[in-house]
């Protein structure tokens, strides 16, 4: 499982979303703020470089440490779709800004989580520049308490060139003095410092993937569907059911998406087709570990649905026998295979 919180930012994360918290300058007013574009942060303008705060009572920079690091330079993604079998699904993105970076650094992600080409194109990009948000940072301080998350300045006067441009701040620590409220101070005034992160304003930060959780293995379930009904599908024999874990669903209709259902045998037209029905138990399991992709695989005799015969006594035999919808008429194959005693029972 994960937290609330851990939930919608990993659901950000993928659709390529960054938040931030918004003071209001001059009142209490606080909004969380969600952007998927750095045209969303506001800009505070122009910072000097001036590394003797003391010196100076005006806003400045006082440290800026930059750093570059090797980082995946293309993504490819891929994914898979029973709607559409034929369809690729495969995209790609390749990183700009590669800062002198070679370019066959590459990251391939199956399944990529999409089942459409809009999501996939969008995801590949998400991907790539998340895997390439510290690709240029750099670490600073600050006597402004206005850098925080959300915000942009240009920075003015360091004696490398280079980085005198507009930096995004991606995170920041504040942290305030005030020596004289204590019995015995020494006369030092009220400090403010700011340990702030940045990058490159010409680019949008996006979080890295962040993990999903994963199903450690089949689970059982019972077939659900509307009150007097028997049989309950869609038109790709999808069934609905309730997790014995669930203490929320009635056990209707509602009760869970539909789940794609394995068949012995599934050809074009032709094959093996039973659908469970409605108060079966099935086992569940889950493709690639995913909560989101459900897949019926078997399903299980209990204690009210007995098998055919009666067992032991009829375990030579091999039955396989329905039953009339709505009714408590059945059709049945059975074949015995006793010594000496072969039949085949239609």
């Amino acid at each position: 499982g994960e937290t609330d919180l851990a939930f919608l930012t990993r659901l950000w994360a993928e659709e390529g979303i960054f938040f931030f918290d918004w003071f209001h300058p001059t009142g209490p007013d606080q909004k969380l703020v969600l952007c998927d574009d750095v045209a969303g942060v506001s800009t505070l303008g122009s910072l000097p470089f001036n590394p003797n705060t003391r010196e100076v009572s005006t806003e400045c920079i006082s440290e800026f440490h930059y750093r570059a690091q090797v980082r995946p330079s293309s993504v490819e993604n891929q994914d898979y779709t029973f709607k559409t079998p034929g369809w690729p699904g495969y995209f790609s993105h390749h990183a700009t800004n590669l800062n002198g970076q070679r370019t066959q650094y590459e990251i391939f992600d199956y399944p990529g989580r999409f089942k459409d080409e809009q999501h996939g194109q969008d995801f590949a990009r998400y991907l790539a520049e998340g895997f390439r948000h510290d690709a240029e940072t750099a670490a600073c301080a600050s006597n402004s308490p206005k850098l925080w998350p959300g915000k942009r300045f240009t920075l003015t006067g360091h004696p490398s060139l280079t980085l005198n441009r507009e930096w995004q701040v991606t995170g920041s620590v504040l942290k305030g003095e005030q020596p004289q409220a204590q019995h015995g101070h020494r006369g030092e005034g009220t400090t403010l410092s700011n340990r702030l992160d940045v990058i490159p304003a010409d680019r949008t930060w996006r979080s890295s993937p962040l993990p999903k959780p994963s199903v450690d293995g089949p689970q059982s379930a019972i077939v659900t569907g509307p009150a007097g009904e028997e049989i309950f599908c869609d038109e790709h024999g999808r069934v609905r059911v309730r997790f014995h874990w669930d203490r929320y669903c009635p056990g209707n209709e509602d009760s869970s998406c539909w789940i794609r259902v394995s068949q012995a045998w599934a050809g074009a037209g032709f094959g093996n087709l039973a659908i469970p029905r409605v108060g079966q138990e099935v086992i569940v399991d889950f493709l690639n570990g995913d909560p989101d992709q459900p897949i019926i695989m078997g399903r299980t005799y209990h204690q009210d649905n007995r098998s055919p015969g009666s067992l032991p006594g009829t375990k030579t035999q091999m039955t396989i026998r329905s039953k009339t919808y709505k009714g408590d008429g059945f059709n049945e194959l059975r074949f015995e295979d006793a010594t000496d005693q072969e039949r085949v029972y239609i």
